[in-house]
């Protein structure tokens, strides 16, 4: 029977779907997974994932849960991870190239390096593959990123105090707008309402369809209405109290609770 699961895959945060069919995995365990034409690891992030409908494939399988001697060979990935880095970093240097390396990460088989980096524009880096794979003697893939999934690969924490939504959960990156900012009533100050990548936070996102409910039958602010006490003007709207603040014609406020 077919057992979907979402799984973090390596280090870079990014969450696939598989089928763990025959395993009692749970959340949080790493497990051994087919990916890209080998073997790969990750983290089981939830066990209540939905196949992507757009997906025409089948789920790729969960091999195995993480044995000590497969939890003993990442972290030897991790330590080979960071040498591969500084080798890249020293090229990208000899080919003048205008690209900044963010990350570098092997397969769990070490088949594969993916080297993750940005940029303002095009990196024409064929030679730099080339030069990369006569050291490693393994596939060679460069990633280009943007800030949120560079931010996502460093991890940190928001002005909430809790661990960045990109680097804990987020599988993809969905558009952020400033209607979302406006739907919370929040400061449109970039400031308060960007992330630690300098983007709109991704919160906003995922927020915005629960404001969007709780603000039914709310007026809204600057809105002019009338009640009992007269006519007035919204100057602020309180979604979970489900109350306005009216400012009357004669100065005086007057909060309105809508059950």
């Amino acid at each position: 029977m077919d057992k979907p699961i979402s799984v973090r895959l390596r280090d870079s945060g990014q969450s696939y779907f598989y089928n763990a069919s025959g395993l009692d995995v749970k959340e949080g365990d790493y497990v051994i997974v087919e990916h890209d034409r080998g073997l790969d690891y990750g983290q089981v992030v939830s066990l209540k994932a939905e196949e992507d409908p757009k997906s025409k494939q089948p789920p790729k399988k969960v091999i195995r849960i993480a044995s000590e001697g497969d939890r003993k060979q990442i972290e030897e990935n991790r330590v080979k991870s960071r040498e591969a880095f500084n080798s890249c970093l020293k090229k990208i240097g000899e080919h003048k190239l205008d690209m900044k390396l963010v990350e570098a990460e092997y397969s769990f088989d070490r088949s594969k390096i993916i080297f993750y980096f940005t940029s303002g524009g095009r990196v024409d880096f064929r030679n730099l593959v080339k030069d990369l794979a006569k050291i490693f003697k393994a596939r060679i893939e460069l990633r280009q990123i943007g800030v949120r999934d560079e931010t996502r690969f460093f991890g940190g924490f928001g002005p909430c105090g809790r661990e960045l939504c990109c680097a804990k959960f987020l599988k993809d990156f969905e558009p952020v707008t400033i209607k979302m900012a406006k739907e919370e009533g929040l400061s449109l100050n970039p400031p308060k309402i960007s992330g630690i990548c300098g983007r709109l936070m991704c919160c906003l996102n995922y927020e915005y369809e629960t404001y969007k409910i709780l603000a039914r039958g709310l007026p809204r602010e600057g809105e002019k209405i009338h009640i009992p006490e007269g006519k007035g003007k919204v100057i602020g709207v309180n979604v979970f109290k489900r109350t306005a603040t009216v400012e009357l014609e004669d100065g005086k406020f007057v909060e309105v609770n809508y059950k």
